[in-house]
């Protein structure tokens, strides 16, 4: 009975899925920019050639304090729930416009939390209808291989063994890919450049579509 117990242990052991054997890809993301300027942070997301992405959805929060968005860029897999608490002693208004799934939240005080599902990958733009100053992005990957690249652009990426593609972005550059090969010790990806010398800061719009009123960006 004993010896039966082991081969039933190994055999579970031999079902357990290959993520627990994952590697560490490094690599590094090259941004251009205008003299002076200073690159945007990079999100990074893996997203596997040969078999389907994994699916794990997270329950994030990205608060509002002291007039800003707590973290400013966020990345997330598809199907994860985002929390917004508003941690101010003033009323908020978070909003976005950007597709596949523009949402508003409404008003609501300080002490109070609204949240929002996102099931569609994408990039969204949050503001606050109250506040211009307000911005944050929300990047929702079909994958959840995902990191934040550092100020010097480096990243790392856990990864079961196999092939992937390799995308980055920021908020002022459009995507860019790489493929890359991960293995059960350590990989290095191809570097990544993203491009932002053709990036204008802009105002925003309000949630209707109109440009804040002056006294917005007193408040």
């Amino acid at each position: 009975m004993r010896f039966r117990c082991v081969l039933s242990t190994v055999g579970l052991l031999a079902a357990v899925p290959s993520y627990l054997a994952a590697g560490t890809l490094t690599g590094v993301v090259r941004t251009v920019v205008r003299a002076g300027a200073t690159p945007a942070p990079a999100i990074v997301y893996a997203e596997p050639i040969d078999t389907p992405a994994p699916r794990a959805p997270r329950r994030i929060t990205l608060g509002q304090k002291n007039k800003t968005f707590q973290p400013r860029v966020l990345v997330v897999p598809v199907g994860s729930t985002i929390e917004f608490p508003n941690h101010d002693g003033i009323y908020h208004n978070v909003f976005s416009l950007s597709g596949p799934q523009p949402f508003d939240l409404g008003l609501y005080r300080a002490g109070e939390t609204r949240t929002r599902s996102f099931t569609s990958p994408g990039t969204y733009r949050v503001f606050c209808n109250i506040h211009p100053q307000m911005t944050a992005i929300i990047v929702v990957v079909p994958t959840s291989f995902t990191a934040m690249a550092s100020s010097d652009g480096r990243f790392t990426l856990d990864l079961p063994p196999g092939r992937y593609r390799i995308t980055a972005l920021s908020e002022r550059a459009s995507p860019a890919s790489v493929e890359a090969t991960s293995t059960a010790g350590a990989s290095v990806a191809p570097e990544i450049a993203l491009d932002e010398s053709a990036w204008v800061s802009a105002p925003h719009k309000n949630k209707f579509g109109k440009d804040y009123p002056a006294a917005a960006y007193q408040r």
